[in-house]
């Protein structure tokens, strides 16, 4: 399996909204971290499709590399 393009060594501080689906870029190519802007279409990846279940200020990962996508868990402190 390809690994994904590190798009940035932090997370991204966003407000999601409750009851929304966002779509978490998984490859790192999108022009529009942390979400997807469909720029994976030619690579195995695919998006992380997640509603998140309340109003809150959340981190997403731009390292692609977290165990806990689509919320960064530090790992890019060891990239």
């Amino acid at each position: 399996m390809a690994e994904p393009t590190i798009a940035a060594k932090e997370p991204k501080a966003v407000e999601l909204e409750a009851g929304k689906k966002y779509a978490w870029c998984a490859c790192g190519l999108s022009k529009n971290q942390p979400f997807c802007d469909g720029s994976h279409k030619n690579t195995e990846f695919k998006p992380l499709i997640f509603t998140s279940e309340e109003k809150k200020t959340a981190y997403l990962c731009q390292c692609k590399h977290t165990k806990t996508p689509p919320y960064c868990d530090g790992t890019h402190k060891t990239l």
